[in-house]
């Protein structure tokens, strides 16, 4: 801190004017030039357009299961409407199983895992690192090939169609153009097989347990389903390598899925025939769970075992029917426990809760997943829509995360002594909640998951966090806040946000949690939560049961809240600028009156107060030459530097009459003035936010905008008036902005933690319910339990 003395009046700064010819860098700039231009399908607020259309594509599909070869057989029709203003000689399908065969892109375009320690070493293949999931792949390249097998495409007559197979699509050509406004049937015959979900992975396929011989299906892109034909892009039929998920027409289902008779199914829908496929007391147990307060089992842990035992030859239909669907997906297994609970909504409606597991799932589902789905419902209602579907499931299998429209597939299990680690109680729940939360994102708000990922699980990550936070006090979120996501952002494999799904590395971090946190500070401290919240739920309703770009999302939330934000989506989004805002200097001013007879004796006074220098100090007691000759006195020896004089009076008067009365109102007022010096050294445009410590002990927080940067983007210096003495600024006190760089954020400079410090200080917590089962409580209490 740099104090200068004497009179300083300052009414405003010049800012240092980073843009000049020479360096045009703007970054406050519209975003005009990278949006779509706005047209009669999409307006400029954001909104859809008056003459928006998308297509829509009905199924009736039977399926049956053969559990024995693990394999299905399908065949379906499909009613495609053509609401487009365009004329379609083909159509295009997805056949996602596709992937699965060894001659996929997704396949022949995987890399070898890196094996060099250090940089220059060479390839030192070492099995232990490499995938053994991969690794079994590779080997079974000669006894496995998946992928769908086409075994016909027929019109509605049943006059074969022809039909081109490219990788993971399909295209169906037309004995005559599909005109606006007309609808075409086709029907399709095929089959594939089932793929070991822990060996090859992928959002669907089999487990099988080895204990009792029983299978558990989860089956999801299963079936040709119509490629999304949109405004936008046209036919978006980019190949499935893995990465980018589904873009989709809505539609309604009647499905109709044979299996054996003791196994039990969950899938996309309402089942429509209860009394073919429950017994009795299943069914009036399902009445009974609709108006329940706690989860009612409906297929009971006994009933379980049972069929797991039984083994039966014969087989059993479940119809389901789900109206206004973008996919279908189900789930089949004999091992399945089943509870339900119905939650009444705001409007009244009641969807109904289930969870499906095999006992291998409990203690940890019986007690916590229903919960989760009925949390997630009315959270994501507060800042979506009201879910508008009958039924909400989440089954428990190999899959460790992946959604469908009503249904969705969570992995974690507790141990097979039934104890469960903190990690593993928790990650049920999160997974539960962004699972089923993708109800919302993107199977209601139907983005396009094949170009933008995180349109759908960025928005998604975001509403898990608020839900998460909603369970219980200090949940421990692992995505949302800022300090969380400050590594990435500063580390070298960072990518901006609006990347193509199949080119992010980091996928997590891309796709999830830099958005998620990017919403995250703009809800609270960019617009407020208030603002936030209404534009972000405009979004919402303004999209649900359509089909939204990334424009659509950035004009909403400007149009909504009624703030300028092409800043903030040119940084977080388009960029890989990260925040790193250091505070490198402070000078002190200070209002004074200006006049000399106040003026001169506090500067005498505090010249007094001065140190001395090592040369005064030794210089005590000298003998002087005036001492000696007093005649040496005169006028000045008498009247020190500071003595006031009449000409300084009358300047003082002259400069007083020449003030207008507010310049002459703030003199005096004792104001201490301090300019404060910012650096920009990441880049990312931000909102200074300081809290300023006073000499008395109290605080003050002060937030500046982030059009602070936008004269000079690298540095700028602020004006602070304020009544005390300032002791000491720190910026971004509550790590709310990600900033990466906690050492430069205090002046006067202090020491900070290295985060490899604070990485190390934390512990890796153990399953502490199987160390308190297995050890005597004495020693047990004395090892941080409850910590």
């Amino acid at each position: 801190m740099k104090p200068m003395m004497g009179f300083f009046l300052l009414w405003a700064t010049a800012p240092l004017l980073a843009q000049s010819k020479d360096n045009p860098v703007d970054k406050f700039r519209q975003l005009e030039e990278i949006l779509p231009t706005p047209n009669i399908y999409r307006t400029a607020s954001g909104a859809p357009g008056h003459k928006y259309w998308q297509q829509r594509a009905d199924y009736r599909i039977e399926v049956e299961l053969d559990d024995e070869k693990q394999h299905l057989y399908g065949k379906e029709t499909i009613v495609y409407a053509n609401n487009s203003p365009d004329r379609l000689k083909y159509l295009w399908l997805q056949l996602d199983q596709n992937r699965f065969r060894t001659d996929s892109d997704q396949f022949m375009t995987g890399t070898a895992p890196s094996f060099r320690e250090e940089p220059g070493d060479k390839y030192t293949p070492d099995l232990s690192k490499m995938s053994f999931n991969r690794m079994d792949f590779l080997l079974r390249r000669g006894r496995f090939e998946g992928g769908h097998r086409i075994d016909y495409v027929r019109d509605a007559a049943g006059e074969p169609l022809p039909f081109t197979v490219v990788k993971t699509m399909m295209r169906v050509d037309l004995p005559k153009s599909l005109e606006p406004g007309e609808k075409v049937e086709l029907s399709i015959g095929w089959n594939y097989p089932i793929v070991d979900q822990d060996r090859l992975g992928g959002r669907g396929g089999f487990e099988l347990f080895k204990e009792d011989g029983n299978y558990l299906y989860e089956i999801a892109q299963w079936f040709p389903r119509m490629v999304a034909y949109t405004d936008s892009t046209g036919w978006q039929h980019k190949q499935f390598l893995g990465g980018g998920e589904f873009t989709l027409e809505f539609g309604d289902y009647e499905v109709a899925i044979t299996v054996p008779a003791d196994h039990v199914v969950a899938a996309t829908g309402v089942l429509q025939n209860p009394a073919e496929t429950l017994t009795a007391e299943q069914r009036r147990r399902l009445k009974k769970a609709a108006k329940a307060d706690r989860p009612v089992l409906i297929v009971t842990p006994e009933e379980a075992e049972a069929n797991e035992k039984s083994r039966l030859k014969t087989r059993k239909t479940w119809r389901f029917k789900a109206e206004n669907v973008r996919d279908f997906a189900f789930a089949s297994s004999r091992k399945f426990i089943w509870d339900a609970q119905g939650v009444k909504q705001e409007n009244g409606e009641r969807v109904m809760a289930m969870s499906y597991y095999p006992k291998e799932g409990n203690p940890l589902w019986e007690r916590y997943s229903t919960h989760a789905i009925i949390h997630t419902i009315e959270q994501y209602n507060r800042y979506t829509f009201v879910y508008p579907y009958p039924v909400a499931i989440s089954v428990n299998g190999p899959v460790g995360g992946m959604e469908y429209p009503m249904i969705c597939f969570n992995g974690p299990r507790p141990e097979k002594d039934g104890t469960y680690s903190r990690r593993t109680k928790y990650g049920l729940i999160s997974v539960i909640i962004h699972e089923i939360g993708h109800n919302y994102f993107p199977m209601i708000v139907n983005s396009d998951e094949r170009q933008w990922t995180w349109m759908d699980e960025g928005l998604n990550t975001f509403l898990q966090f608020l839900s998460e936070q909603a369970w219980e006090e200090q949940y421990p979120s692992r995505r949302g806040e800022p300090r969380d996501i400050v590594s990435f952002m500063t580390s070298s494999r960072q990518m901006p946000i609006m990347t193509n799904s199949e080119s992010l590395q980091q996928f997590g971090s891309n796709a999830y949690a830099k958005p998620a946190t990017a919403l995250n500070i703009l809800r609270e401290t960019v617009l407020g939560r208030e603002l936030f919240d209404f534009a972000f739920r405009e979004f919402a309703q303004r999209w649900m049961f359509k089909r939204p770009m990334p424009a659509d999302f950035f004009r909403t939330m400007e149009d909504a809240s009624g703030v300028d934000l092409d800043w903030f989506w040119r940084g977080w989004f388009y960029s890989t600028d990260h925040v790193d805002i250091a505070v490198v200097g402070m000078t002190q001013y200070q209002f004074e009156s200006g006049n000399p007879d106040e003026i001169q004796p506090k500067l005498r006074e505090r010249n007094k107060a001065e140190p001395m220098t090592a040369a005064e100090e030794n210089n005590q007691g000298m003998p002087r030459r005036v001492d000696r000759y007093p005649e040496l006195l005169d006028f000045y020896n008498e009247n020190d530097v500071y003595a006031v004089t009449p000409s300084d009076r009358k300047r003082f008067k002259s400069f007083m009459e020449g003030l207008e009365d507010d310049q002459r109102e703030v003199m005096g007022t004792g104001l201490n003035l301090y300019v404060v010096d910012f650096e920009n050294i990441g880049g990312l445009m931000m909102p200074i936010i300081i809290e300023v410590a006073y000499v008395d002990g109290t605080k003050e927080t002060m937030v500046f905008p982030a059009e602070i940067w936008r004269y000079n983007h690298r540095e700028v210096s602020k004006l602070l008036m304020v009544e005390k003495e300032i002791a000491s600024i720190q910026i971004d006190p509550r790590q709310e902005t990600a900033d990466a760089d906690q050492g430069n954020n205090f002046f006067p400079p202090r020491a900070a933690p290295s985060r490899f410090q604070l990485f190390k200080s934390r512990v890796k917590k153990p399953n502490l319910m199987q160390k308190m089962k297995d050890e005597p409580k004495e020693k047990a209490e004395t090892d941080g339990v409850g910590q």
